[in-house]
């Protein structure tokens, strides 16, 4: 994970070929505790706080780094739990940036 702590993503407005298999389960190994998708499409992570003020500030601390990183996560907020959803929507699966967003996100916590 440490490398991709140190990456940029980098803007993507498709052209692109996304990850195939091979190569997404590569990357998710060096993301602990996200799932990838049985399409290989997305990758996905549940977190769990004590309430729902905790999950909602979890929420604001990684929109700011999505905003930094120019690439968004798909929130859902279930009361104290939140689960992210990470694909490069423009190209329909996965990209490198996918993950660098996953480890920067773990990295904040």
């Amino acid at each position: 994970m440490n490398d991709l702590l140190k990456k940029k993503c980098v803007p993507c407005e498709g052209g692109v070929m996304f990850f195939n298999k091979k190569q997404a389960e590569e990357y998710v190994a060096k993301v602990s505790g996200w799932t990838l998708s049985d399409d290989v499409k997305q990758i996905s992570k549940e977190y769990k706080f004590k309430d729902f003020l905790g999950a909602v500030n979890f929420v604001n601390k990684i929109s700011e780094i999505a905003e930094e990183e120019g690439h968004h996560p798909d929130i859902h907020i279930f009361y104290n739990r939140v689960r992210l959803e990470l694909s490069t929507h423009s190209i329909g699966g996965l990209s490198e940036n996918d993950f660098i967003l996953a480890a920067k996100i773990d990295g904040s916590k």
